[in-house]
């Protein structure tokens, strides 16, 4: 488990609570999807909201309706058809998932709530690093100059997420041209490490998490 960062100023917990934020290391994808589903359906009020840190091996995920049309040349590298929203995406060693379990009714959230706090956390991480980061209409994610840094794909069930972020630090980004990223042809991805960040998923998980936490301090 990852100790629970100071927060910048605006995270202070407060009915809701803080996250507890755990790393998980590397773990496979669909073992890791089951414990989010079940974290999920046994939650109750008192449960607290968790945040999980980790990386995945390569796999491609498509989304409840997406595409099969998107999945290019898939080769040796697995594909499971999850319960997210979006189209398809790539995971793989280098990469750093964040799913918040989060209550989204006990903070206040709504679901564009959540996307546009994992986004604006982000934007606001990587200009620490002086990179300059924005969001597109329709398009979730984070992108530098055109290119998909990081993308974002969440479900909400009984009132909780699950599901969540991806950020490329320093994986290999081969494997996203066997796809569609996201639905859309010729996406161009980018990672922190050819951005000039940090290469260190560890690293940049420590340095990430209290910029989420503030973005998760429940509306007021």
């Amino acid at each position: 488990m990852l100790p629970l960062p100071a927060a910048p100023d605006g995270a202070a917990a407060d009915g809701a609570g803080a996250p507890v934020v755990k790393w998980l290391g590397r773990v496979d994808y669909e073992p890791t999807w089951r414990a989010m589903q079940r974290y999920t359906d046994e939650r109750d009020a008192a449960s607290p909201d968790e945040i999980w840190l980790l990386e995945h091996p390569p796999v491609f995920t498509l989304g409840m309706n997406a595409d099969r049309v998107h999945l290019l040349a898939p080769g040796d590298i697995p594909v499971v058809q999850i319960d997210r929203g979006g189209q398809v995406t790539y995971h793989g060693p280098g990469q750093l998932v964040v799913y918040p379990l989060i209550d989204l009714r006990r903070r206040g959230f709504g679901v564009r709530d959540l996307v546009t706090a994992l986004e604006r956390s982000m934007i606001d991480y990587v200009a620490t690093l002086g990179i300059y980061a924005e969001v597109k209409p329709r398009a979730p994610g984070v992108y530098v100059h055109g290119r998909k840094l990081a993308s974002i794909g969440i479900r909400v069930r009984r009132g909780a997420s699950y599901h969540g972020l991806a950020l490329n630090v320093n994986l290999d980004l081969a494997p996203f041209r066997r796809i569609n990223p996201c639905g859309y042809a010729g996406l161009e991805m980018t990672k922190l490490a050819e951005l000039g960040g940090p290469a260190d998923v560890h690293e940049v998980a420590d340095a990430y998490v209290p910029w989420l936490l503030a973005q998760l301090a429940p509306a007021r």
